[in-house]
């Protein structure tokens, strides 16, 4: 009986808590239900006609395959001329514009599709066609002709604390308009993107999963904060499991009207940020107080590389604005404008220079088809050396340093293995990387390249400035 009341004592101390956080004056969507508790009920009537429901059409398997092509062995193994294409229920989207028809959804949802329908909540359905697509955000526009649309109102992601209650409405499975509640677990996530260009996502628990992939995140007042977009999951569980990302919709926002207008335009620098930059790195680079980002590569003949940026400068201040981190960096010179002429403050063995950077267009397509491959030549036939901090260096031949492309009188080892989770190892080193300088020290041999990193202090950073693949690559190794 004590027990009993107890729990009735604790459900009329949340009903006032709830009275006190929610209060009737307050415009947000809570009233109270049939029951008489709260229900977010009104918030949900207001979006759902919004939330759209995405099923693509794509070719079968048979129809990729080149061998299929031929008419002799589609005779053979009695495949029709016409295959028909396979429908799948692919995702979720949303209406951002009611008078003309636009829906935004994720990229990996229409990629590929050779027809795209759209069906609304009241069952109507409409063929979409895609107006422009990012798949560096993971963001695509669809256009549908359609009277009566209802559009969701969009909110401002910048203004999200972790902790925040967030809503999520998708067809995670083909379950039409399913809605979870959870929270805001984190702010800022890289997550997706191509390489050094990952995106800062929401990290949300309300259940994601497949199927809600370009479904909205909604605040408590019914405005759309995020895109969901990905789930982490286990080998063991491909479902949803507390961890779900959304792009934030201030992202959106930036992108849509060029995606309307069917090309992105961002802007780029030419440069490769150390992830691994810490605080204590860049106070032995003379950043007092920590933040910048640490350059690694320049590329040649880049934007930053005309403007006499190197490997190992420190950005901290862009166009007159200070400079947190690497992703603050990247945000900043992606939303430049190609052919603006920006001031670039950087920290060089521990004196500030300001240079002046005209920033170029980004190509993604052909930033990712330019990769190359790490490594380097052939190692020598000497005896290697235990350099420490995982690294095993031996002397750098002409042969090599032909190989190698290496410029003129530079060099001092190459490194021929690096021990897994090492120094070196976590540092990003790998075998064919050639040492050219230690602590911005020009090396010589393997000698003067082993005594610098076996005297170096344990605990404080150690700064290479290595050579692969033609370019330099400025590292930092924390030393155990």
């Amino acid at each position: 009986m004590k027990k009993a009341f107890r729990l009735v004592l604790l459900a009329a101390r949340l009903a006032i808590l709830l009275g006190i956080v929610f209060p009737a004056h307050s415009g947000l969507p809570f009233a109270a239900s049939k029951n008489g508790v709260p229900t977010l009920a009104p918030l949900l009537q207001g979006v759902t006609p919004a939330v759209v429901n995405i099923s693509v059409q794509s070719r079968s398997a048979i129809e990729d395959n080149p061998l299929f092509r031929d008419p002799f062995f589609r005779r053979f193994f009695n495949i029709p001329d016409q295959a028909a294409p396979q429908e799948q229920s692919a995702g979720s989207g949303v209406i951002v514009d009611a008078a003309s028809g636009y829906v935004v959804t994720n990229y990996h949802v229409i990629k590929d599709a050779q027809q795209v329908t759209v069906t609304l909540k009241d069952m109507r359905q409409f063929g979409a066609k895609l107006v422009g697509s990012d798949p560096g955000t993971d963001i695509a526009v669809l256009k549908i002709e359609a009277k009566n649309l209802q559009a969701v109102r969009l909110g401002d992601s910048d203004l999200l604390n972790v902790g925040d209650f967030v809503v999520a409405i998708g067809n995670p499975f083909g379950l039409s308009h399913t809605v979870t509640v959870g929270v805001i677990s984190a702010l800022g996530r890289p997550l997706g993107g191509v390489r050094g260009r990952a995106q800062n996502m929401l990290q949300t628990d309300a259940a994601i999963n497949p199927g809600n992939s370009g479904g909205p995140l909604l605040n408590i007042r019914g405005e759309v904060v995020g895109m969901n977009t990905a789930i982490y999951t286990s080998q063991a569980q491909s479902s949803n499991i507390g961890i779900g990302f959304a792009t934030p919709i201030n992202t959106l926002r930036d992108l849509v009207p060029q995606l309307r207008a069917g090309k992105v335009t961002r802007g780029v620098m030419g440069v490769l940020v150390d992830r691994n930059f810490t605080k204590s790195s860049a106070e032995a680079l003379g950043v007092k107080g920590g933040g910048g980002a640490l350059i690694s590569q320049v590329t040649p003949g880049g934007a930053a590389s005309k403007a006499g940026v190197e490997p190992g400068d420190v950005i901290i201040e862009y166009n007159g604005r200070p400079v947190a981190d690497n992703e603050a960096l990247v945000a900043m010179v992606v939303a430049t404008k190609p052919g603006t002429s920006v001031p670039v403050t950087v920290m060089r063995e521990k004196q500030r220079r300001t240079l002046n950077v005209t920033i170029e267009e980004l190509d993604l397509e052909a930033e990712a088809g330019g990769r190359t491959a790490r490594g380097g030549g052939q190692a020598p036939d000497s005896e290697p050396t235990q350099a420490g901090s995982g690294l095993t260096l031996e002397p750098i031949t002409p042969d090599i340093a032909r190989e190698a492309e290496l410029p003129r009188n530079r060099g001092g080892a190459i490194v021929s293995g690096v021990e897994r989770n090492s120094p070196a190892f976590n540092a990003g080193i790998s075998p064919g990387d050639i040492i050219l300088e230690v602590n911005r020290q020009p090396v010589s041999n393997v000698s003067q390249v082993t005594r610098a990193l076996q005297s170096a202090t344990p605990g404080t950073p150690v700064f290479l400035l290595i050579w692969r693949d033609g370019a330099q690559i400025f590292v930092t190794l924390s030393k155990k």
